[in-house]
């Protein structure tokens, strides 16, 4: 033991990424089906490192923390301010009540039971599970000029009370949403699932990682025009106009390839192939001739492209309104195959509105997709490198945001450098979504700073509040587990019928969805979609998520400032 304190002792990093990659593999150990997650996992474990007593530059925390919710913030952004609309006004006022009792519940249980500063943040962040609580009230807490070993000792009760409330947190609202709410409502998930993809013309199963869906909306089939073929004579831009949602993609005439333009015509004997629709494709036999095999020699290029929704005009009208009112020529042989929001998979229904900065994936031609791409937005792969100049700048303004200082009805607030910088990320990821020449943060290099900060953030978080853990565990232990399931279920009932009964928000599906989106539950959207069987539940919980991620982040500050005990050294 003395080796290993010595090793970790001399070289922290190596103590930090030890806990990381233990934290993780803890994480992913399944109890029945419930999962620890990576988070917690490596809380726990930097509490147990902790206790060799490693000291790593608070420094390091503040960055990685920065990161991580800068990070957040942008890819947030866009739908955030998006969602905040008329149109979305219940949902978005489920998702503040649910905040606000959640916050009520944190300081009414600080002010009974007298809880310090920090344990109160600790008690909402893991009661409420969000982790960016950590860093928020942190932060506030760092800004209150005590003494330093106060600072530390509520710092480290911070994440004491969210290692102690966050398994029930994470647990809460997955028997919430799968369970109990659907018991006293008496729905059947599953059945209300079905009914409202039914009404939405649509919904599709969620699948695994590794799984995919072999039957496909749209194909490219050949075709073998006959003597009395009706389409004899005509130009491709005619039979494309009388199948609609079919394009001709290439003539094949006595061994070649034949140019298509405004004067190419038809004959008795090409092949034709053919793309679209499998509905629109199934038509084809009786306008063409039969469906044949393609001749050898017959390359056809087709490609996938993602496109970012930017043009404003299209933003909040549903696909089949867009589809409707869009001429043939334009439209020819460009076909949506999936919708993206936030990262997540929509179904593809008619009756889906689409939002500015929605990553829309189509099949087609490169000269078709160049021809519709500047109508709609900007090529995702046009955005493959940061833009170092604007991420600097947004870190920036976010440092300058949380340095300052107001008073709320008497009570001092700071938002502190998390604050800050997940309203700057807000700001400049909603910009990149209306001006997409600028700010280019990448999503998969936004998701390795959000998910490498926060595991950085967190691990440094638990080694350090390892030699006062025990001790707060011993004091406030099975008292600060109780206050969790009461912060963890109260909001939830209290707002789920507050949305049903005046908010009217009746839909059963909408109605769980909102929970746990106003909650920022993934754990608890997951064991909804599993119960659904289909993406029905995924646009009213993106809408609550993203406000939600935003407010009880900015809680950690508020309790910070609210709650006036400190801890005793």
């Amino acid at each position: 033991m003395t080796v290993l304190h010595d090793l970790l002792a001399s070289q922290p990093l190596l103590a930090l990424f030890f806990t990381i990659a233990l934290g993780y593999f803890v994480g992913k150990l399944k109890v029945g089906t419930f999962v620890l997650g990576g988070i917690a996992g490596t809380l726990l474990v930097g509490v147990v490192i902790g206790q060799l007593d490693i000291q790593i530059a608070g420094g390091i925390k503040s960055i990685f923390f920065a990161l991580f919710i800068y990070a957040v913030g942008f890819q947030g952004g866009p739908q955030f301010f998006h969602a905040l609309n008329l149109r979305s006004l219940n949902q978005l006022t489920s998702a503040f009540v649910m905040c606000l009792v959640g916050l009520i519940c944190v300081l009414g249980a600080a002010w009974m039971f007298g809880l310090d500063r920090g344990m109160a943040a600790g008690l909402a962040a893991g009661g409420l599970t969000q982790s960016a609580i950590l860093g928020t009230a942190g932060d506030a807490i760092a800004k209150l000029g005590l003494a330093p070993d106060v600072t530390k000792i509520m710092q480290s009760n911070i994440a004491v009370g969210y290692a102690v409330c966050y398994i029930f947190g994470s647990l809460g609202p997955i028997l919430m949403v799968s369970w109990f709410l659907p018991l006293i409502m008496k729905w059947n998930v599953r059945q209300e699932a079905i009914k409202l993809a039914k009404t939405m013309s649509g919904g599709h199963a969620e699948l695994d990682p590794g799984e995919f869906n072999a039957v496909r909306a749209i194909d490219t089939r050949i075709y073998l025009m006959g003597p009395d073929s009706p389409a004899i004579g005509k130009t491709p831009a005619a039979l494309d106009e009388q199948l609609s949602d079919a394009a001709v993609e290439a003539i094949f005439r006595e061994g070649e390839i034949i140019t298509l333009d405004a004067d190419t015509t038809l004959h008795a004997g090409d092949t034709v192939a053919l793309t679209g629709n499998i509905a629109g494709l199934e038509t084809a036999v009786g306008v063409l001739g039969r469906e044949v095999v393609a001749p050898d020699g017959l390359l056809l290029v087709l490609e996938r492209r993602e496109i970012i929704l930017t043009n404003r005009t299209l933003s909040g009208r549903a696909i089949s309104d867009i589809h409707d009112s869009v001429n043939v020529a334009t439209r020819r042989g460009v076909f949506l195959t999936a919708v993206k929001r936030m990262g997540r998979d929509l179904p593809l229904l008619p009756k889906l509105q689409l939002k500015s900065g929605d990553e829309l994936h189509f099949t087609g031609s490169p000269a078709d997709l160049d021809r519709v791409q500047s109508r709609i937005g900007y090529k995702i792969t046009a955005a493959e490198v940061t833009d170092f100049i604007f991420f600097g700048i947004g870190m920036m303004v976010g440092i300058l945001i949380g340095m300052a200082h107001f008073t709320i009805w008497g009570v001092p607030i700071t938002i502190g450098s998390g604050g800050g910088c997940l309203l700057s990320g807000l700001l400049f990821g909603w910009l990149r979504s209306v001006h997409p020449r600028f700010a280019a943060l990448p999503f998969g290099a936004s998701n390795f700073l959000r998910d490498f900060g926060l595991a950085v953030f967190v691990g440094i978080v638990g080694i350090a509040a390892g030699p006062q853990a025990l001790v707060a565990i011993q004091q406030y232990g099975l008292t600060l587990l109780l206050l969790g399931v009461a912060v963890t279920l109260i909001p939830q009932i209290v707002t789920f019928f507050f949305s049903y009964y005046v908010l009217r928000i009746r839909n059963p599906i909408e109605a769980l969805a909102c929970v746990a989106g106003g909650r920022s539950a993934n754990p608890a959207f997951a064991a909804l979609l599993q119960k659904a069987g289909n993406a029905t539940p995924v646009v009213s919980f993106t809408v609550t998520y993203a406000v939600a991620n935003v407010f009880l982040t900015l809680w950690g500050p508020i309790i910070v400032g609210v709650i006036t005990k400190n801890a005793t050294p």
